[in-house]
């Protein structure tokens, strides 16, 4: 029986290392300075499109328009697909001379049928490339040149540098949501760039060669559409590629409801996608003799960081609790490796990235937003989200 509960315990901390190794490898290659070698530029004739679902975005359309129409030489290149909206979404869109398209579908409904809709219009003359930008965030200067000239360089899809913007009067929550994104879309991204590696995508600021979004379908109501997205192209052969120069910046929503919804729909659809994803990327990495997705699959693997902290936690005092009745130490060392890992790459991470954004203080609120994300976590065991919810506007 001892031997038994050892092979179990050993068992448990290694999946618990092995999350934590790849994350703490990942913060520490995004300590690595940048290959300032000049890029080869993309022929500036570049055909492209830009493509912006919006479901009853009304209060922030405007804005996210404003940021990318000084990036165009004609508006009519970004089509924004006014799905199942309610509000004054297009009419808002049409004062801006852009391409509209209204959708109506109450049974198909998300973001990933908005984006295959505004797909099926462009079929008869595809661009070379499609950028996809959500209604909800605005974009920094030359972004979608980067963003163009990357994807026509590799031919693969590039993801942008999507970062949440924090409210005037931060809460100690907002500040470590925000760094727990910036850790996920920065430090881990950069890290995976540095060692030539591809990223998951992060649903916002991605750049596809038309060729590639051939491959695959869109239409479906994946909670987590960008990230199942990511990894159907990397098996068809087009793994994404991180472009940080090129940025996208969102809103981090300030009512609790909103809060929350998002965060249920965000880490319950990347609980769902390990569990069935990872499998596949795996099989994939055997069949098609491919590194690259062996490396994705890694990446998948990390899940949420609030998450991956509480297992941590749960199966180090387990092992604790076995090593004093008997049970082999082992796992309690192989533990404290895994913890080491995560803490040196989470503060190396903002150390680099997020010193200056969110100050040391606000580290010390994280055993209490991590008491905030437990009934989240119940929720997945209990009834799991499956449906995309749109996060409400503030």
């Amino acid at each position: 029986m001892t031997i038994l509960i050892d092979f179990v315990l050993i068992l448990l901390s290694c999946l618990i290392l092995i999350p934590c190794f790849v994350l703490f490898i990942e913060c520490l290659m995004s300590l690595l300075p940048r290959n300032k070698t000049s890029e080869i530029k993309a022929e500036e004739n570049t055909d492209f499109n830009i493509l912006i679902p919006a479901h009853n975005e009304e209060m922030v359309i405007e804005t996210t328009l404003k940021s990318i129409l000084s990036q165009v030489d004609l508006p009519d290149k970004i089509i924004v697909v006014a799905d199942n909206c309610s509000d004054q979404t297009a009419a808002i869109a049409r004062k801006y001379q852009v391409t509209v398209l209204e959708r109506q579908d109450d049974e198909n409904r998300g973001k990933g049928y908005a984006l295959d809709y505004g797909l099926n219009h462009l079929k008869n003359n595809p661009p070379n490339t499609v950028i996809l930008i959500d209604a909800d965030c605005y974009i920094t200067p030359e972004t979608v040149n980067k963003l163009v000239n990357k994807a026509s360089i590799t031919q693969k899809p590039v993801q942008a540098l999507y970062l949440l913007e924090k409210p005037e009067n931060p809460s100690p929550k907002d500040l470590i949501s925000a760094l727990a994104f910036l850790v996920k879309n920065q430090v881990r991204f950069t890290g995976l760039s540095r060692l030539g590696l591809p990223c998951l995508l992060s649903g916002t600021g991605m750049a596809f060669p038309w060729q590639a979004l051939e491959k695959i379908s869109l239409a479906s109501g994946n909670i987590v559409e960008d990230m199942q997205l990511g990894i159907d192209l990397a098996l068809c052969g087009y793994s994404p590629v991180f472009c940080p120069s090129a940025q996208v910046t969102g809103i981090l929503p300030q009512q609790t409801s909103a809060a929350k919804t998002q965060r249920t729909r965000w880490e319950h659809g990347h609980l769902q996608t390990i569990l069935t994803q990872v499998p596949r990327l795996l099989k994939g990495t055997i069949i098609q003799r491919r590194f690259d997705l062996l490396a994705l699959a890694l990446e998948l693997s990390v899940p949420p960081l609030s998450l991956l902290v509480m297992l941590w936690i749960g199966t180090t005092t387990i092992t604790i609790v076995a090593g004093f009745f008997g049970a082999s130490w082992l796992p309690t060392i192989i533990l404290g490796i895994a913890g080491m890992s995560l803490l040196l790459g989470f503060i190396s991470g903002w150390a680099k990235f997020g010193r200056k954004e969110i100050p040391a203080f606000a580290l010390l609120t994280i055993p209490f937003y991590l008491l905030w994300k437990i009934p989240l976590y119940f929720a997945f065991l209990v009834r799991p989200e499956s449906k995309w919810v749109r996060t409400e506007r503030d």
